[in-house]
């Protein structure tokens, strides 16, 4: 029996034991996050430098990118490092931080979210009332709520899962450091702390999700009632990718986190796991900004504005 005051590092499983496809997933894994950092940056820079994307709406989306990009980058550069050096060691500071961040950022992204979805109720629900509503006041106050809970959340499952007792087998069989991989390396025998660390993160994505179908629920009322095809398609177009992104990001981390712990490491285990801390990061961006004319627009002048002066340096 070993307490994990005395382990110094852990040791994350590779995705491959062949030195080529271990290069390969460097490659693909480096790709991902260098367009993901390109996405994410782009949407931060976007609206903070143009006015007309200084709504609540795009001051959510900007706080979802920057937590896209903290999340992505909590996770992947370490693989990439390891991918590189063909070491797979982390150690276990590291390891106690790299969890609290991936808890901290995913509970802050889950608030982040239904606070987006009250934001589409007032605007196609309430437009009258949308301004008073939605005050700067109200936004930041929404936005410190979402920060709050994850950071809590961080504290609750970090501070749990390492009270636990460690011995045997230092091998992680996950990517990154993550409650469920770490409980199967535990010796202890009582899992009172961690369960009821569970028991509120489940509690709080579940409310959060209770008000985001709420929301919808009376988004598409209303939308249903509109007259013209066109501004149906239109409300329809802004709803229906953050129904996505909040389907596939709250399933996948109920399946990495509510399915029994196995003994054998599983694909399906690596595929969620990638799926939840790396997909929602890539691809929000592309599900929020492909249809809004305002970010194309910004981007637009953002590019020409390079060009001419480009061509004025010429």
């Amino acid at each position: 029996m070993m307490n994990q005051t005395l382990l110094m590092e852990f040791s994350l499983m590779g995705f491959t034991e062949s030195q080529m496809l271990l290069r390969l997933h460097t490659v693909v894994f480096s790709l991902i996050y260098l367009v993901a950092m390109m996405e994410n940056l782009i949407v931060i820079l976007l609206t903070v430098l143009d006015q007309r994307l200084h709504s609540p709406m795009y001051f959510f989306l900007r706080h979802l990118s920057f937590v896209d990009l903290c999340l992505i980058s909590a996770t992947l550069p370490k693989s990439i490092l390891n991918s590189i050096t063909f070491s797979h060691f982390i150690s276990f500071l590291g390891c106690v931080l790299q969890l609290f961040c991936v808890v901290l950022l995913s509970g802050s992204e889950i608030g982040i979210l239904t606070a987006m979805s009250y934001d589409r109720y007032i605007a196609i629900c309430h437009p009258l009332h949308y301004e008073g509503v939605m005050s700067k006041g109200v936004c930041v106050q929404l936005m410190t709520i979402s920060w709050l809970n994850g950071g809590v959340l961080g504290i609750l499952y970090s501070s749990g899962t390492f009270s636990l007792n460690f011995c045997g087998s230092t091998k992680i069989h996950q990517f990154f450091c993550d409650v469920p991989a770490l409980l199967k390396l535990s010796c202890s025998t009582e899992y009172a702390t961690i369960n009821v660390c569970v028991a509120i993160g489940v509690c709080y994505a579940f409310s959060c999700l209770v008000c985001i179908v709420i929301s919808y629920v009376y988004i598409f009322t209303t939308v249903l009632k509109i007259p013209t095809r066109q501004k149906q398609s239109r409300a329809f177009s802004t709803c229906l990718p953050h129904l996505i992104v909040v389907s596939a990001f709250l399933l996948t981390g109920a399946i990495a986190y509510l399915k029994p712990v196995s003994d054998e490491p599983s694909l399906l285990d690596l595929f969620v796991s990638v799926f939840y801390s790396v997909v929602p990061p890539t691809l929000n961006p592309v599900i929020y900004c492909l249809r809004s004319k305002d970010i194309k627009s910004a981007l637009g002048k953002i590019l020409s504005k390079v060009k001419r002066s480009g061509i004025m340096e010429r």
